[in-house]
């Protein structure tokens, strides 16, 4: 069976070697692993500053380089006017020699392929759509675009479209999925938090507006106003940094709130099984993995309610949602403290639940999800 992956995200050559986004890189091996040969249809560039990349260590039968074009200015637009079209070219060759298309969306390149696969009405197909499938989330007209593609069922035809979360108006092309870190072998006892001393809370994501670390910061601040004991530790990088950094200086809050840069995976995993709460302020999330792992070990998630949060949380009861008004998520967070019982029943909740979506599991829906083509074709 030939796989025909197209993808937005860049491969990057280097010799003979092929690399990706490490996150990408672990999820895609396991759809390589289950076709007899691979077929990458993406941008190929010799680096990629300031992303963790990982080797991907499957066979490639072929890579079908794409030309990477984006809208940011005028000039880029104009040239993406005429990349696009060769683009489609190249795609619709690729898709014409596959047993089965995958692709990956949203982004410019996903959205070329969402046109072009309206073509192949025959041939069985699954996308990965990776942001948020919400229906009244802000999103960009192209990302809105190919929702309206995926989800419709007389131009998508034959598609499995795996999304985060479930949703009121999806077709039947629209299937729930998930994304997991830890393996059935990873699962171990998680010791009850300690409440006597400093409750630890954890922010676990890039420095960026769109993350609002700042919220997490004043948040906690306020909370040690009114008279508890509490910590936070920043792990991540990005432009608001500094900003964060005179913050913390500026309203003296060095002893109890720390960053802590970028730390291997291992580390973060530690933290999770120690700390008492993993808080998210997001802006906008496809799939939350901090908040998966986070439930994974206990630790309790404190998140806005985007995409697939509340589904997550099944409302409020394996974590809290934010309002973004810092007193009423104050008093929230402080009510749940002076509770020690009911936050161990919800991180009990949150740990079973996130402990159903294993690597393990993902693997055997990927392995069901390829197989189901096969069978369809004999």
């Amino acid at each position: 069976m030939r796989l025909v992956i197209l993808s937005n995200a860049p491969l990057i050559k280097k010799q003979e070697d092929y690399f990706a986004y490490s996150p990408y890189v672990k999820e895609i091996e396991y759809w390589m692993k289950h076709s007899d040969e691979t077929v990458f249809v993406c941008a190929v560039l010799p680096e990629y500053k300031n992303l963790l990349i990982e080797k991907i260590n499957s066979k490639i039968a072929d890579v079908v380089p794409l030309k990477d074009f984006n809208l940011t200015t005028l000039k880029k637009s104009f040239f993406a006017f005429f990349y696009s079209f060769y683009n489609c070219f190249i795609i619709y060759k690729a898709f014409k020699k596959a047993d089965h298309i995958h692709l990956r969306c949203p982004g410019n390149i996903g959205l070329l392929g969402c046109l072009v696969q309206i073509l192949f009405p025959k041939k069985i197909k699954t996308a990965k759509y990776a942001g948020n499938w919400a229906p009244n989330s802000n999103q960009p007209l192209t990302y809105r675009i190919q929702k309206w593609i995926l989800n419709n069922t007389f131009l998508t035809k034959n598609m499995k479209v795996l999304v985060y979360g479930e949703w009121d108006g999806s077709s039947k092309n629209i299937k729930p999925f998930f994304t997991a870190t830890y393996k059935e072998i990873d699962k171990s006892n998680v010791v009850p938090r300690d409440f006597s001393n400093a409750i630890k809370f954890l922010f676990i994501g890039t420095l960026s507006p769109g993350k609002r670390p700042l919220y997490a910061i004043q948040l906690i601040e306020n909370i040690r106003k009114s008279g508890y004991k509490v910590a936070l530790d920043l792990y991540g990088e990005g432009s608001e940094r500094l900003d964060l950094e005179n913050y913390i200086k500026n309203n003296s809050l060095e002893n109890y709130i720390n960053l802590k840069g970028n730390h291997p995976q291992e580390t973060i995993k530690k933290e999770l099984q120690e700390n008492h709460f993993v808080v998210l302020p997001s802006k906008s999330e496809g799939w939350p993995k901090v908040i998966a792992e986070g439930m994974f070990w206990g630790c309790l998630p404190i998140s806005t309610a985007i995409s697939c949060v509340p589904n997550m949380l099944n409302g409020e009861e394996r974590g809290l949602l934010l309002s973004l008004d810092i007193e009423k998520d104050t008093e929230k967070i402080i009510q749940l403290l002076s509770n020690k019982k009911q936050y161990q029943s919800m991180s009990e909740k949150a740990m079973e639940w996130s402990r159903k979506y294993t690597l393990d599991y993902f693997e055997n829906e990927i392995k069901k999800l390829l197989q189901d083509e096969n069978n369809s074709n004999h």
